[in-house]
Formats: structure tokens, C-alpha cells, sequence
């Protein structure tokens, strides 16, 4: 006895798509690669074959595009290249291979943190129901405990990296992991940790926007809030000695933060901590210039008196002689000549 299914017409069939890769894979995929594989498998059913042309068309999507999300797919085993064509790889069984760890064992370590590991349970069912409705894919087990070894967070920290991405709408594992591994870098363990990286954070952002203000900025670029970074994170600055580089710039045209940098990094390099120290090194240093003018000055002005002279010998070069005798009588007499001599009465000039 042969059973056969009738045939339904393409109006009422429908395409299986698992429900792991709605709860393990669309929130990593591309939008390209999701729209090509779900084609794809609807293809797959009817075993039609198709050339890229035709696909680009269909899909709407330009040739390159199409071949970028079919390399995505063939790169992450979604799918498998073929002498002449793909095929689609059984996800449920992907899955399980990547998560499968055979454990024959139990070391004391292990046993152990039966206690730890159950609390960590909790968290985990808390993740799951608050943040993916009950239908955490199962990898995301893997890594959340992978989180608590590496990074060292307690159980409320953990709760708290979720809440964090899920309030951005950014519950995706690779943000996940950036933030993850960002805390970790600032040696956040505890929730007492985080609280008070919660304060520098703020305090920061405030600090970034006073000083865009003060120097007429709308927003600052990455770079240049990475300078404010170094400053407030880096050296331990306040917002008042940073005002003090702001204000010592007015002079300049468009100074840049490169500039400011280079006076506030003199000032850390100088183990200066507070304002005072800094204004204080300020008050030497124009003490200092103020000083070094002045003495310029006297040391120009000797320099001049120097080049006085107490007579007039030297325009006598020429002379042959260090002096030249002025006979009294040429300089005591005046000289007696009549105006006769010279012109007569008529005005005419004598020879």
C-alpha cells in the first residue's frame, strides 16, 4: 500500500524555517544574508534550480551584494558550496555540534562550584525570561558563563550588562561581548564597581559637554573626546585645572586640542596634581620670563655705554695723528674782512 500527500498548490503551502535561527542567528546576520537564505530555502523545497542573475533580480539586489551574502552564509556553515550549487546546512545540528562538550569527569574544582554554578543558574533563567521572552538560543549559555569566568562579575553585574544592551535595543552577542569586555578592562567585578564606574562615566559626560560649550562646539569628534578621556581618566584631572589650559589659549586663533594636549600632558608629566600647583607653576614661570627680560635689557644697555667715546680723534683719521692742535688765535679771533671787499654798492660782484 502506497500513501501519497496531495499535491498543495503554492497558495497554500508553507516554507519551515527552525526556530533556532530566530533565536540563535537573525540577530547576527546581515539583512542581505537573511533575505538570500530564507530565498533560499524556499528553493530548496521545490529543488528548482536558479542562476545568480536570476536571483539578483528576483531579490532585488545588485550582483555584488548577492555574492557578499552568499559568501556570509558559505563562511558561517549556513550553507555548503557544491560542484553545482549549494546546500543548506540542518541548523538544529549545527547548533548541537557547536555546543556539544562531552564531560566524563567532575574535578573537585567542579564540585566545588556546585554552589557558585547554581546561583550563576539563576541568573541565567533571569536573562532568559526578562530579555529573550524564555527562547534564549542555546549558545548564548555558553557565553554567559564564559563572561562570569573571564571577566570575574557577580551575579548582579551580569543582570545588569543585559539590561544595559537590551535598554540601547543592541541585544546582540558581539555588542554584548564590546561591553563585556569593556567593563573588564575597568576592573568592574562587583556592583559596587559598576556604580561607581556609572559616576566617572557621568561625570565625564558633563565635563565633555561644558568644555564643547566653552569653546563654542556643537558636538566633539572621537578623537577629541578621547583626549578629554585621557585627561579625566588617564591623569585624574578636574574640570577646573582643564580650564586652565582653555584659558591660557585665548590668545590664540582656533587653538586645537592637540595644543591643549600638549600644555596638560607638560603639567602631568611635571607630577602637578591641583590647581594650586598648577597656578603656582604658572606665577615661577612668568616670574621666571619676567626675569630673564629685564636682565636682557641690562645686559643691552651696558652693551651700548660701552660704545660711548670721550673725544673726537677718530674722525681724524686721515690726519696721521692721534689729535689735531687748534691754534688758540684761529679759535678765539673773528675774522676781519669788510663787506667792500666783495660788493660794491651797486651790487656787483668783486673778483
Amino acid at each position: 500500500m502506497q500513501l501519497e500527500q496531495p499535491e498543495v498548490p503554492l497558495l497554500f503551502s508553507e516554507t519551515v524555517v527552525p526556530d533556532i535561527f530566530f533565536a540563535e542567528y537573525l540577530s547576527q546576520m546581515p539583512a542581505n544574508s537573511v533575505k538570500v537564505y530564507l530565498y533560499m530555502i524556499f528553493l530548496s523545497k521545490y529543488k528548482k534550480d536558479i542562476k545568480l542573475n536570476d536571483m539578483s533580480k528576483k531579490l532585488a539586489l545588485p550582483l555584488k551584494d548577492l555574492n557578499d551574502a552568499i559568501s556570509y552564509l558559505d563562511s558561517n556553515g549556513f550553507i555548503t558550496k557544491k560542484e553545482n550549487g549549494y546546500i543548506l546546512s540542518n541548523l538544529q545540528e549545527m547548533t548541537l555540534h557547536k555546543l556539544y562538550t562531552p564531560n566524563l569527569t567532575a574535578t573537585p574544582e567542579k564540585v566545588a562550584d556546585v554552589a557558585k554554578n547554581q546561583a550563576r543558574a539563576k541568573v541565567i533563567t533571569h536573562i532568559n525570561n526578562a530579555y529573550f521572552q524564555g527562547i534564549m538560543g542555546p549558545s548564548w549559555y555558553n557565553d554567559i558563563d564564559l563572561w562570569f569566568t573571564k571577566y570575574n562579575f557577580d551575579e548582579q553585574v551580569m543582570i545588569a550588562l543585559f539590561e544595559y544592551c537590551f535598554s540601547r535595543s543592541a541585544l546582540h552577542k558581539k555588542y554584548v561581548q564590546t561591553v563585556a569586555e569593556a567593563w573588564g578592562n575597568n576592573k568592574i567585578h562587583t556592583w559596587n564597581d559598576l556604580d561607581l564606574y556609572y559616576q566617572k562615566q557621568e561625570k565625564l559626560v558633563k565635563i565633555k559637554k561644558t568644555i564643547a560649550k566653552k569653546l563654542g562646539k556643537t558636538t566633539l569628534t572621537q578623537y577629541e573626546e578621547a583626549y578629554i578621556e585621557k585627561w579625566v581618566i588617564d591623569f585624574g584631572y578636574e574640570l577646573n585645572i582643564i580650564e586652565i589650559a582653555l584659558k591660557r589659549t585665548t590668545f590664540k586663533a582656533n587653538p586645537t586640542f592637540e595644543y591643549f594636549n600638549n600644555i596638560i600632558t607638560d603639567w602631568h608629566d611635571r607630577n602637578l596634581k591641583t590647581a594650586n600647583e598648577i597656578l603656582a607653576f604658572i606665577e615661577q614661570r612668568n616670574k621666571q620670563k619676567k626675569d630673564t627680560k629685564q636682565l636682557e635689557k641690562q645686559v643691552a644697555k651696558a652693551s651700548f655705554d660701552q660704545r660711548q667715546y670721550d673725544n673726537l680723534a677718530f674722525l681724524y683719521a686721515n690726519s696721521g695723528t692721534s689729535a689735531v692742535e687748534i691754534p688758540d688765535n684761529l679759535v678765539a679771533s673773528e675774522p676781519k674782512f669788510a663787506a667792500s671787499n666783495f660788493v660794491n654798492i651797486e651790487g656787483d660782484m668783486h673778483v
